[in-house]
């Protein structure tokens, strides 16, 4: 394969990619917005699941690397309603398929497994031009251009490349996230630590819920979850945590002490999250030279398929096109007929779980679910 490859977006899903195609002795370029790998934060622990992103891995050649990440006991899960009654407590003994590793450590391992140079730090994609047989010219901010034969969308929720491809744009789901970190927990937030346990957390009830995961070095990382209108996000100034904070732990005043502490006690600035989603059925023309991968292609609600579904998308797009190097066409239409229903469904099963979470049969709802997932191996 001649042809330049041009990838926009350096998370999972694009790094993934340009790891297979690398693997498959096929050069191609990511151009990343953020000035370098270090440039911010990269959000918290990551479920890396057996059946997509394990595979995903394993196509890239990465997965020693990956087992080497794996937070141990980070399996466990606990429930409970708002008054603080144990509902659920599943124990990790290794066998779920679906370890916990850093989001930031997995990374790295990515972007050092690729040549150096691969990755330009520092592009902001402005726009895209179409020059006619499949070939594209990017603008950054910075003034320079690149011009390739194909081009793969790996930047999120709100990419630029997949105007190129379609009309829609994520909507609003009804759903907010906060997010909060408690360090030292252990010591210093020791009722919440016992809650939360080893590994995820959750406590529900009807619209609203506190979920939480723990992390190395005793650090709980909480989404807070809200079911209001997008005007109620806005009408917080979270330029002043104290105050963002006492507004979100209002919503929570009769939950059970150790619970409102993960909102209360808070050691970082509290950071809004309005939740985003493309359409379940979500797909687009086969148009010369472009694709897209991750949430560029399925903005979905939360359920912890994002990443892994980000990087199966990159894996499988990377072995198409090295299945077929002669006809780039031929690779993205057997990609794009395969990832559509693939996505749909993930989207849909997505739309579900929120239900269970945060409908009005929550937490038992979800507690049930957990049960069944539990006892289907001896099944």
């Amino acid at each position: 394969m001649t042809s330049s490859i041009a990838i926009v977006g350096a998370g999972l899903g694009g790094l993934t990619l340009a790891r297979v195609l690398h693997v498959h002795g096929i050069p191609a370029t990511v151009y990343e917005a953020e000035a370098s790998p270090d440039a911010r934060a990269q959000g918290g622990m990551l479920d890396i699941h057996r059946e997509n992103g394990q595979v995903a891995l394993k196509a890239a050649g990465v997965f020693d690397e990956f087992l080497s990440l794996i937070h141990p006991g980070g399996q466990a899960t606990r429930g409970f309603d708002k008054d603080g009654r144990l509902l659920f407590d599943q124990p990790d003994d290794g066998t779920g398929g679906r370890p916990e590793v850093p989001r930031g450590g997995l990374r790295r391992v990515l972007i050092e497994s690729l040549p150096a140079g691969s990755i330009r730090w520092g592009h902001k994609l402005v726009s895209v031009s179409p020059l006619g047989g499949g070939r594209h010219v990017l603008t950054f901010d910075d003034g320079s251009t690149a011009t390739t034969d194909l081009l793969v969308g790996a930047d999120g929720a709100w990419s630029k490349v997949r105007r190129l491809l379609s009309d829609a744009r994520p909507a609003y789901v009804g759903i907010s996230f906060v997010e909060t970190y408690l360090h030292d927990a252990d010591v210093r937030h020791a009722a919440s630590a016992q809650a939360v346990g080893g590994g995820a957390f959750f406590a529900l009830a009807p619209g609203k819920g506190i979920l939480a995961h723990r992390e190395p070095d005793a650090v709980l990382h909480t989404y807070v979850a809200l079911s209001k209108p997008e005007s109620w996000l806005a009408g917080i100034d979270f330029d002043d945590a104290t105050l963002a904070l006492a507004a979100v732990a209002k919503e929570f005043d009769d939950w059970a002490p150790p619970l409102k502490a993960l909102v209360t006690g808070s050691d970082t600035a509290p950071v809004p999250r309005p939740i985003h989603a493309l359409p379940s059925e979500h797909r687009w023309p086969r148009i010369p030279g472009v694709t897209l991968i991750g949430d560029a292609a399925h903005l979905m609600m939360p359920s912890g398929e994002g990443a892994n579904l980000a990087m199966y998308d990159g894996a499988e797009l990377g072995k198409a096109l090295a299945a077929r190097p002669d006809d780039v066409e031929a690779a993205l239409l057997a990609y794009e007929t395969a990832l559509f229903p693939r996505s749909a469904v993930a989207a849909t099963e997505a739309k579900a779980l929120s239900e269970l979470m945060f409908g009005g049969g929550t937490p038992g709802s979800l507690v049930d679910m957990f049960a069944r997932h539990a006892e289907a191996p001896a099944a």
